[in-house]
């Protein structure tokens, strides 16, 4: 996932962090605001965990969280797609 994407998701993002790592305070996340190299060193400060462990971490949440949010709205849109097509053949059929 895009730094760009993470910035964008980060208000949503903060709360989920905070329960991965309880020890971060908002004076913390609001420092970060969204930059994953500088929670990375952050986090490391507080846990002592290495620069990997965090950013897999960090990698997984944002994948499962917002890549099945992205999987989601594309198959809707596929959906929706199919039965535009599926309205337009009933209306030819109509006529």
């Amino acid at each position: 996932m895009n730094e760009d994407t993470i910035k964008g998701k980060w208000t949503e993002a903060k709360g989920e962090i905070r329960k991965m790592w309880g020890k971060l305070t908002d004076d913390d996340l609001e420092q970060a605001k969204g930059d994953l190299t500088a929670l990375t060193g952050i986090i490391q400060q507080r846990y002592g965990e290495s620069k990997e462990s965090i950013q897999t971490k960090l990698n997984d949440y944002f994948s499962d969280t917002w890549g099945n949010v992205k999987s989601g709205i594309a198959r809707g849109a596929e959906k929706a797609k199919e039965a535009v097509a599926e309205a337009a053949e009933s209306a030819k059929q109509k006529l």
